[in-house]
C-alpha cells in the first residue's frame, strides 16, 4: 500500500463526501460525537457494499487500510492538474 502524498488532506475530504453520499442516500444520519474512526469505517463498508468501491481482503480491513482505500476513491474524482495529486 503506497502512501498518496497528500493522503490526510484527501481522507479528509474523502469522509465529507462519503458522508454527503451516505445521507443522500437515506441510508445514514452521521451525528456530531461519531469519531472519524467511526465514519471511516462505516464509509469503508458502505462503499464496498455499493459497489463503489473494490474490497479488501477481510484480514486486511484496518483503520489505516479503510482509510486509505477512502482517500484513492476520492482522488479519483478530482480534475487532473489538482494540488492534491501532486
Amino acid at each position: 500500500m503506497k502512501k498518496l502524498k497528500h493522503e490526510k488532506e484527501l481522507l479528509k475530504f474523502a469522509v465529507e463526501a462519503g458522508m454527503k453520499y451516505g445521507t443522500e442516500r437515506g441510508v445514514v444520519e452521521f451525528e456530531p460525537t461519531d469519531s472519524v474512526n467511526e465514519r471511516v469505517m462505516y464509509l469503508y463498508r458502505l462503499l464496498v457494499h455499493d459497489k463503489v468501491i473494490q474490497p479488501l481482503p477481510e484480514d486486511q480491513v484496518s483503520q489505516k487500510s479503510a482509510g486509505h482505500k477512502l482517500a484513492l476513491w476520492y482522488a479519483k474524482s478530482l480534475p487532473k492538474g489538482d494540488p492534491l495529486l501532486g
